[in-house]
């Protein structure tokens, strides 16, 4: 089963990204396909459309348009639920210990992962980012 990861800016930034990966290869995930980009303000727009009229739409849209980013599609039975398990809960100070959020995160968008809610999601994020080509 498929999954999409995202390494936000944040952590691409301070460096963080190989210690990611290193996590969720330690949990049992494969990379079937990894892509270091940067959105442009249409894709973000896109990307994260259900949010549009939130009171932090806004933020959410210069925050993912602020540097590069690391795409991912991960397999593992139970993808989506584990991958959710393991970068814990959207506000770092309230996810659990030894959680990717909780080691990595800053707070509010800036909190170091997303992963899709659902198997349907994980497929449409995936899409958004990778052609069927490129899923190994």
């Amino acid at each position: 089963m498929l999954t999409f990861a995202m390494i936000k800016p944040d952590a691409v930034s301070k460096g963080y990204a190989g210690k990611i990966i290193d996590c969720l290869l330690a949990e049992g995930f494969a990379i079937r396909a990894l892509k270091l980009t940067k959105l442009t303000r249409a894709e973000a727009e896109e990307f994260y459309g259900i949010h549009r009229g939130k009171d932090f739409f806004e933020e959410l849209m210069q925050f993912s348009v602020s540097g590069p980013l690391i795409a991912m599609a991960l397999d593992k039975d139970n993808a989506v639920a584990d991958w959710r398990k393991l970068i814990g809960a959207t506000n770092p100070q309230k996810a659990d210990e030894g959680t990717i959020r909780k080691l990595y995160g800053e707070g509010g968008t800036k909190n170091a992962a997303h992963g899709a809610d659902s198997e349907e999601n994980a497929l449409i994020e995936i899409g958004f980012f990778f052609t069927k080509r490129e899923l190994l």
